[in-house]
């Protein structure tokens, strides 16, 4: 059985399971994104000045050596790999209620300074929206979003979800930068092409988010 939403939350499956029960095209927008995403990443851990996160800098001779056959194969995974703080209500309540939002510090700091980020963190917000909107359950398993989260993120327009998204880049990292070793496993599998492996990394992702949102439903 894949990854399958229950009150207490999400159990998990095959990773290929869950792709086959995702419709084709949330899929296909799924791997779509995460190829920029990934991209995004590699331009940053290949920033002139040495990245200050250990994802990136511990990961750069991986990060260098992912060619765009690697890229396709790390984003065919199930689950987006960037996060915007889809669990937190916060984030979301805010958006949805039209309130005009104080600027404060960022809740985890800026992990990305290139200047593509602004574009990614437009397509990865709009994805989410789109989700939420369409499929609020797939939004819980690809996103690792509850369903209150996906709830209020639904209730937004177009246009806030535009403007949300290039007010907050900031809020945009990686998902579990400080698991290296899952990163690791993730990188070295996408660039060997090994099938077996790469299943078995996936399903390891998806086992963490889907902890990670049953923890976040039960707030």
């Amino acid at each position: 059985m894949w990854m399958e939403c229950q009150d207490d939350g999400p159990v998990v499956g095959p990773a290929h399971d869950l792709r086959a029960w995702l419709h084709t095209e949330t899929f296909e927008y799924l791997a779509e994104v995460n190829e920029k995403c990934l991209e995004l990443l590699t331009e940053q851990a290949l920033t002139r000045a040495p990245p200050a996160h250990p994802v990136l800098r511990e990961l750069v001779d991986l990060w260098r050596s992912l060619d765009s056959g690697a890229r396709r194969r790390a984003a065919g995974c199930p689950y987006l790999i960037l996060d915007a703080g889809f669990a937190d209500p916060r984030r979301w309540r805010s958006l949805s209620r039209f309130e005009v939002q104080e600027r404060e510090r960022p809740y985890f700091g800026t992990f990305f300074t290139v200047a593509r980020t602004a574009d990614v963190a437009r397509l990865v917000f709009t994805y989410a929206w789109y989700l939420a909107r369409t499929q609020s359950v797939a939004a819980r398993m690809v996103l690792g979003m509850p369903a209150h989260c996906a709830s209020l993120l639904s209730g937004c327009t177009l246009g806030q979800i535009s403007d949300f998204a290039q007010q907050n880049v900031d809020w945009l990292r990686p998902r579990w930068p400080a698991r290296i070793h899952v990163w690791r496993d993730f990188l070295t599998t996408a660039r060997t092409g090994d099938a077996s492996a790469l299943e078995q990394v996936r399903m390891h992702g998806l086992q963490i988010l889907a902890a990670e949102s049953r923890a976040a439903g039960g707030t």
